[in-house]
This record gives structure tokens, C-alpha cells and sequence, in this order.
């Protein structure tokens, strides 16, 4: 029989005094429960998991595991009889970091007492993910993720296949057609100023996997990052100023910046720069719509909220924030689009956007 979904809404059983074992969904969903509370409280928690109890009695390790554990403590099935979980999410003054290292240890020493350590395997979590302490490689839950993610969820996996279907076919189409209007555009950079047609860059990608993020060239080439750098790290805290653009307009963006060239202001101003991402789409880095990848110097200024913009979501070349409003937007509110984005996301929804989407560069709201 097929299990069934439980949102992170779902109501979980009251913390009892006598040491539970919660079945494998209501735990996943306290996992994740805890992870949006981790958010708010800026708290992080840590999850042990111990794996291969699929061929031992759970009884023989119970009584060493319980004497070494606290009632505040949770228990439960990350994998049905096969992985055993464990979430320490009250460590008082102690970073989950420090904490992490003597768990460890005392959970090990509590098998071995068992002697049944050679036959488990032991694996710590700190959640919710820290981009700005976690390297993007490092292993995470996965089986959280489904319900950590909005579009993750079993429920969606169809309509999922749709939105890379239209990714694919959509991206493979316009960079078919658009492929003569590409073709001058390279000439026009490689012609107006010294350097490659395309610019590289290292962005963020979902589940803070990084990428090479491709544009047309608008800059000079060995430009000093410092500018955009300093002023993106503002814009983020909340603190930086709105410059103004060609029409009068207060945006979030710098409007005096030396390092682009001429031609390639009106690449930005009109978007082609940004056509070659076309290519990241097709080889399944990024979605047509989503939110805009961020550089990693942006994510180290990221709060623990604003990483589910990049952890719970593919980005893409347009989306919500870009046709509401652009760089007249500060960046909690671009954030917040992003979550609006993934909770309310359908086909439909994308084609929307899609349609929109000209409309908002030809009428260049809030680009610059």
C-alpha cells in the first residue's frame, strides 16, 4: 500500500513522558516542523540517524540509547524499521556544532556497550542547512526535503514533469529561434571591447548546489567585484539606498556602474544579457521560471529564511519578482515572491509568468 503524504500542518502527537517512537511520517513532519521554528528562533537543531537496525531487534539498543538521551529528546523512524532518528533540538547556549562531536560520541559508546557498533552506521545532521557554514557538497537528509519543499511533495512529482517538459521543449525552441539575434549580439561584444563573449559566473543553484551561470558579456573584462559586491551586501541588511534610473525611477540596483560597457547597458536594460541561459535550462541547472540565482557572496548574507529561496527552489530566468516589480522591490519583499512562488506554484502559473515576462522587459520595470 502507497504511503500517504503528511503535510508539515499535520498535527503532531503531545510530547509524552515515556520514551515513543514516532511512525516514519509523523516524524519526518516534526523534522521539518522544527525546521521552519529554527527559522524564526535562529536556533538550529541537531538530527542523528542510525542506520541498519533492519536485521536487529530495536529492543537491544533501546535501553543504552535511553539512558544517554533526554525526555525533550525525539525518537522516530526516518526509515520504517531500517533507520532510527533522533532530534536534539533543545541544546540550551550549546551551537549544535560543539554539540554534534560529544553526541556522537556517547550514542557510539552506547552501542558498542551493546556490541552491536560494527553493525549500525551513525550519521549527524545539523538542520536547517547553513549555506553560510555548510560547504554545498556536504550530505543532507534527503527524505526531508519532501517535505521541506513545497514542490517536492509525492503529490507533485507529476506536474513536476511537466514544468521540465516546458523547460526543456521552450528552452530548446527559443534557442533555435533566437539563435541568428544570439549570433549578432556575440559579434557586437566581441567587437565593442576586448575579452570572451560569454561571462561565467558561480551562482547558487537549488539545495545550494553551485553552478556555472552563463551571460553575454556587459562588462569590461578584469573589473574590480568590490562595487557590486558591497552594494548587494546592503540591499540584503536592508540598508541600501535607491539610485535612480533613465525614467526617474528609485530602483535597488546600481545605475553609475564604470565596469559596463555601453553596448552593455542596453543589453541589460532590454534582458538579452541574459539569453544564454537558455543553455543552463536545457542542461537542468535552472527553470525558465524561478527565482534568480544568487552569487555565494550573496547567500553568506542570506538569514536562515532567505536560504529556502535557493534550497527549496530551481531557479530560473524569470519569475514572479521580475514581473512584480523588478528592482523597485527591497529584498525580503523579492524573497518573499519566491516562497509565494513555490506554495502557490502550478503549470499554469509558469505560462502566466512566461507571458508576462515580455511585458515587463520591453516595458524595462525596474531594469537597469
Amino acid at each position: 500500500m502507497e504511503k500517504t503524504f503528511t503535510p508539515i500542518r499535520a498535527k503532531l502527537p503531545p510530547p509524552s513522558k515515556e520514551k515513543q517512537i514516532e511512525p516514519e511520517q509523523e516524524f519526518l513532519a516534526r523534522i521539518a516542523q522544527e525546521c521552519r521554528r529554527a527559522e524564526r528562533s535562529r536556533q538550529r537543531f541537531l538530527l542523528v540517524l542510525i542506520e541498519g537496525l533492519e536485521t536487529l531487534p530495536l529492543a537491544v539498543i533501546a535501553a543504552p540509547l535511553t539512558a544517554i538521551t533526554r525526555e525533550t529528546d525525539t525518537w522516530g523512524w526516518y526509515e520504517d524499521d531500517r533507520t532510527l532518528g533522533i532530534l536534539f533540538a533543545e541544546l540550551g547556549g550549546t551551537k549544535p556544532e560543539s554539540a554534534r562531536g560529544p553526541i556522537v560520541v556517547k550514542i557510539e559508546t552506547a552501542l558498542l556497550q551493546a556490541g552491536y557498533a560494527d553493525r549500525l552506521t551513525v550519521t549527524t545532521y545539523i538542520l536547517p542547512r547553513d549555506l553560510n557554514k555548510q560547504v554545498a557538497s556536504e550530505n543532507v537528509p534527503q527524505r526531508v526535503y519532501k517535505y521541506l519543499e513545497p514542490l517536492s511533495s509525492p503529490g507533485m512529482k507529476l506536474n513536476l514533469g511537466i514544468k521540465r517538459v516546458i523547460d526543456l521543449i521552450g528552452s530548446a525552441l527559443l534557442l533555435l529561434m533566437l539563435l541568428p539575434l544570439m549570433a549578432m549580439i556575440a559579434l557586437a561584444v566581441k567587437c565593442g571591447s576586448p575579452g570572451p563573449v560569454l561571462f561565467r559566473q558561480t551562482r547558487v543553484g537549488q539545495r545550494g548546489r553551485h553552478f556555472t551561470f552563463l551571460k553575454f558579456r556587459s562588462m569590461v573584462v578584469e573589473n574590480d567585484p568590490s562595487l557590486h559586491r558591497n552594494y548587494v551586501k546592503q540591499f540584503i541588511r536592508g540598508t541600501a539606498a535607491k539610485n535612480t534610473n533613465e525614467k526617474g525611477e528609485g530602483v535597488f540596483k546600481l545605475t553609475q556602474d564604470p565596469r559596463v560597457t555601453s553596448l552593455g547597458r542596453f543589453l541589460r536594460r532590454t534582458s538579452m544579457d541574459e539569453l544564454p541561459q537558455l543553455w543552463n535550462v536545457l542542461r537542468g541547472e535552472m527553470s525558465l521560471v524561478g527565482p534568480r540565482p544568487p552569487i555565494p557572496y550573496e547567500v553568506e548574507c542570506y538569514d536562515l529564511w532567505h536560504q529556502r529561496r535557493v534550497l527549496e527552489l530551481k531557479p530560473g530566468i524569470t519569475g514572479l519578482w521580475q514581473v512584480s516589480g523588478r528592482s523597485r522591490t527591497g529584498f525580503n519583499e523579492m524573497v518573499r515572491l519566491d516562497l509565494q512562488y513555490a506554495r502557490t506554484w502550478s503549470p499554469w502559473l509558469d505560462v502566466k509568468i512566461l507571458l508576462r515576462t515580455p511585458f515587463a522587459v520591453f516595458g524595462a520595470a525596474g531594469a537597469h
